[in-house]
């Protein structure tokens, strides 16, 4: 399969950029009216998400520019750090280090090869059944039985949400859909972009007119009306991008629709388990806005979803 840009993928591009762009200017613009005193946790909370959006987009553009190989290859770095991160959110002990080599060095790799391979069903059994019976075996190995349950199952789900859930992003360019050959980077760039969105545009509708939190014990920060009008909002941001996509308005904005939730509800689950942890983020490769999983948490259960309703109702 061949990548190739396109009128509609540079214009995809430039509006991403111009997008960011006029965030930026409205965020330094206003800054006298919405951080007067330099101590407003929304401003700059808003900065540092613009911030990682320059970033993300840098970072696609540098996998688009060298191809299907290029993405890859960011992807398993993602999914790398963000298995560290999540890893190191509990001690583990001495029986648990050849179990924890074997999920970095060669099933995490052995993941995105599959897809780079372009093998199939196998890419999307490889770790829920293979790499599930062979950590636990491997654990078993060492001899270490305590809290046995909970370092292998600590294991198995990083592996699930840190790999396996975000390889369905590269996972979207294998896909073969009848009259979007060699286009479909462009599911890929609509995945990314709507879930952004959604996640700036509840934060913002959230700080705005918020007052009912979802879940008040979990994150009382994200509210209804925040879900409500940010869902609302990237939809209607990805119905206008149909044009970049196989689907048409309706279902581009029903996709978006999806997107967002599972976005939503990807990011509820990642931010469950921190407060079991005890941790306020999962890391800090990203100042000012956390680790690798605290950007990426939405797209955890969006990308799954979205490459199986694609495959379903679009693919061949």
């Amino acid at each position: 399969m061949n990548l190739q840009f396109d009128a509609e993928l540079m214009l995809l591009i430039t509006g991403v950029i111009v997008a960011i762009s006029l965030a930026s200017l409205f965020a330094r613009s206003f800054r006298h009216r919405l951080d007067p005193d330099g101590s407003s946790r929304f401003y700059h909370n808003l900065l540092a998400r613009i911030k990682a959006w320059w970033v993300m987009i840098a970072t696609f553009g540098v996998a688009l520019m060298v191809g299907k190989v290029g993405t890859l290859i960011i992807f398993t770095a993602i999914s790398f750090q963000a298995l560290r991160e999540f890893i190191t959110m509990a001690p583990t002990r001495q029986g648990d280090h050849r179990a924890l080599f074997w999920a970095f060095f060669f099933i995490l790799p052995a993941q995105y090869l599959t897809i780079g391979m372009e093998l199939g069903g196998f890419a999307y059994i490889f770790i829920p059944v293979y790499a599930f019976i062979f950590i636990p075996i491997r654990a078993a190995l060492a001899g270490e039985t305590k809290d046995f349950l909970e370092r292998t199952s600590k294991v198995q789900w990083g592996l699930m949400v840190c790999v396996y859930f975000i390889s369905y992003g590269p996972g979207l360019l294998t896909l073969e859909i009848d009259g979007y050959e060699g286009e479909n980077v462009k599911l890929l760039l609509f995945m990314v972009i709507v879930v952004q969105v959604s996640d700036v545009l509840q934060y913002v509708w959230g700080k705005s007119i918020g007052k009912t939190p979802v879940v008040p014990k979990l994150s009382p920060n994200k509210t209804a009306e925040g879900l409500i009008g940010g869902t609302l909002s990237a939809s209607l941001v990805g119905a206008c991008l149909w044009w970049a996509t196989p689907f048409n308005f309706w279902q581009a904005g029903a996709m978006a629709m999806l997107l967002c939730l599972m976005g939503f509800f990807g990011g509820l689950v990642m931010s469950a388990i921190k407060r079991d942890r005890g941790i306020k983020d999962y890391g800090t490769i990203i100042p000012g806005h956390g680790g690798m999983m605290d950007r990426i948490d939405s797209l955890c259960f969006a990308a799954p979803v979205y490459y199986h309703v694609v495959r379903y109702f679009f693919g061949q």
